[in-house]
């Protein structure tokens, strides 16, 4: 394809990670807490990735977000380590491109310290130069401000920059951002949503990188 790409920026939930689980036992272990309706596995992983104020805030009422975020949270320190996968292939990817010297980052919408608890547990952390969260940005996706801080601190040129996520939400970052935008369809959003937010390509998981790199 002729591609010049030195940069890669990667989402972090449904497109390296699988989280799903751990972020259904903690919501749910929330509900309860908060003598709430629990919900399906389909309906909250229908709400993941605007972050955990985005995930609970339809569910919660505003006097009680706060107190939910705190159940939420220290439930989910633990659920992470025990209920978290990699995604087939993503550390043979991960390990084929840092071999192949690209700078790799993660730009998730979750808070910074739960990144880096799956990261470490799924010990993947040793391959990204640079990881930025929701909690170290003023805007989240997608808004595009994560994706160019990252392309800020390495100096590499939109054109030299692949960004791949598994939303909607991050098709429209990558595109706004003006970046080659990848999607992969192991996320929460459908391949007609996909299909709909218009990334440059789309691939079934993240082993379609090396189609391309």
């Amino acid at each position: 394809m002729g591609l010049n790409i030195k940069l890669i920026i990667f989402d972090l939930d449904g497109t390296l990670i699988d989280a799903y689980k751990a972020i259904a036992v903690s919501f749910n272990f929330t509900m309860q807490k908060l003598n709430l309706p629990q919900q399906s596995f389909h309906t909250i992983k229908k709400s993941v990735g605007w972050g955990d104020e985005g995930l609970l805030k339809p569910f919660v009422e505003k006097e009680n977000l706060k107190k939910a975020l705190l159940i939420y949270r220290r439930h989910h320190k633990e659920s992470l380590k025990t209920k978290s996968r990699l995604f087939p292939f993503a550390k043979k990817v991960l390990e084929y491109l840092k071999k192949k010297k690209y700078i790799l980052s993660v730009a998730s919408n979750r808070p910074r310290k739960f990144s880096d608890i799956v990261l470490k547990s799924l010990k993947i952390k040793k391959y990204f130069n640079y990881i930025l969260c929701a909690d170290q940005i003023k805007r989240l996706k997608p808004h595009p401000d994560i994706i160019y801080k990252i392309m800020k601190r390495f100096s590499v040129k939109k054109e030299a920059t692949l960004y791949v996520g598994d939303m909607t939400v991050d098709v429209e970052a990558g595109k706004r951002a003006m970046v080659m935008t990848i999607a992969v369809l192991t996320g929460s959003s459908s391949k007609k949503d996909l299909i709909k937010a218009g990334p440059d390509l789309i691939f079934k998981d993240i082993s379609g990188l090396l189609k391309i790199l």
